[in-house]
């Protein structure tokens, strides 16, 4: 579950860019895997989606927005679920090292 404490508030300006998100064209369903889904069907569900947010001009504020409150579910900025979750482990290794 994403943490809600982490989210902004509800201050427009905050939240603006994703008005200008290349994803609001798409289904949602390209982003957001079915349950059950695995291998083949997946990946190329996946890569779809962040060929999509490559070309994307708030990529980068998608993908903090992301990041920032642990966001469990579906492909943001550009990176996968499987992509977030090893950056938080990187991140908790880093810290731990320091």
């Amino acid at each position: 579950m994403a943490e809600i404490s982490r989210l902004p508030g509800p201050i427009a300006e905050v939240w603006e860019w994703q008005m200008d998100g290349a994803c609001r064209a798409e289904e949602t369903s390209l982003f957001f895997h079915p349950e059950g889904e695995r291998g083949p069907a997946r990946r190329n569900r996946d890569a779809a989606a962040v060929a999509i947010c490559q070309a994307c001009p708030v990529m980068v504020q998608c993908r903090e927005h992301a990041l920032a409150v642990r966001e469990p579910y579906g492909v943001w900025g550009g990176m996968t679920e499987d992509e977030r979750e090893a950056a938080y482990s990187r991140g908790r290794k880093l810290a731990a090292v320091s």
